[in-house]
């Protein structure tokens, strides 16, 4: 007979589907969304022992972390709450974790903040930054430019097939930022017109090398040959340190339906709808390599790519191991 899986909250299960639809999205929201689900798991757990309350948290976190497998602030906000569960009672170990969630989503809130005005420093007045997919972070620089009395404008790509550089010029606007719309092909014909390219992360390397929405690493070489410097603004969070012990960073594989809808399928295959000949694949990720990037932005400071290692040491050690593991 095997044994009793730990029980998992509905709305743990709930928030790990929500993630995994990207109705949450983004690494920052992803990591506080992560966090408030372990302080619920933790305030709800109805746990008759220690152990038992911390295999409840164990199978709630590994929940969570098998939704995105390259966002890396998801299993870093899992780390550092984890970590931070301590106690000899159910009770102590119930406080401790949701006063650890609670730390690290302050912790993320002031980061993000500070991180804009590490970037904003980056932006002269009457700057034009063209961006890519959709970016708290790297938006915090703008928003930081703007504070600061600076005008800044902006040529945003649509990032498809998700086109959440929509959100992106929606948010600008608000802000009263000038923005062009642009689709993603289009980005070699108007780099001569900006000054920065500034995009954001899901998970950086150690090698400084930066994983983002598909499409970031070809704006980033087209940016190094017309001269335009890249800035990728990212909080500690998306540093990746199981890449310091070899491993490699997983590229998720989206459904094929965000490229080719059932109907658009049909249409194509038209009268063969089970072409097995017509396969549709959907990276949601690529992998810049550091020499096409400028600087790495967080709220440590800003560091050359190569130098990223050295902060990722600081802050993590030499290796990690993953506390939702039995």
């Amino acid at each position: 007979m095997e044994d009793e899986q730990p029980a998992v909250d509905p709305a743990v299960a709930a928030t790990a589907e929500e993630i995994a639809t990207m109705e949450i999205r983004g690494a920052a929201t992803i990591a506080d969304a992560a966090a408030d689900a372990l302080a619920t798991q933790a305030d709800g757990s109805d746990a008759a022992d220690p152990a038992a309350f911390r295999a409840e948290m164990r199978a709630a976190a590994k929940e969570l972390y098998e939704t995105r497998p390259t966002a890396v602030s998801l299993p870093n906000a899992l780390r550092y709450v984890l970590r931070g569960m301590e106690g000899d009672t159910v009770s102590e170990l119930k406080a401790s974790t949701i006063a650890r969630a609670e730390e690290f989503r302050t912790e993320l809130e002031q980061a993000q903040d500070q991180l804009g005005k590490v970037g904003a420093n980056r932006l002269r007045d009457g700057d034009v930054v063209m961006t890519h997919c959709h970016s708290t972070d790297a938006l915090s620089c703008i928003e930081a430019a703007l504070d600061a009395g600076k005008s800044v404008e902006a040529i945003v790509k649509e990032t498809r097939p998700r086109k959440q550089g929509h959100i992106t010029a929606r948010q600008l606007r608000e802000w009263g930022v000038p923005v062009t719309l642009i689709v993603d092909n289009a980005a070699r014909r108007y780099l001569d017109d900006a000054d920065h390219v500034l995009v954001g992360a899901d998970s950086i390397a150690a090698d400084g090398g930066v994983i983002n929405k598909i499409g970031t690493s070809g704006l980033a070489v087209n940016a190094r040959e017309r001269g335009v410097p890249v800035m990728v603004a990212a909080q500690t969070i998306k540093l990746h340190p199981d890449t310091m012990t070899g491993h490699t960073v997983a590229i998720e594989m989206r459904d094929e339906t965000e490229v080719l809808s059932a109907a658009e399928r049909a249409d194509v295959t038209g009268d063969r709808p089970e072409d097995e000949g017509l396969v549709v694949e959907n990276p949601g990720f690529d992998v810049t390599p550091p020499r096409y990037v400028d600087a790495i932005v967080t709220e440590r400071g800003q560091f050359p790519p190569e130098s990223i290692v050295t902060l990722m040491r600081d802050l993590f050690g030499e290796t990690i191991g993953e506390p939702w593991e039995p």
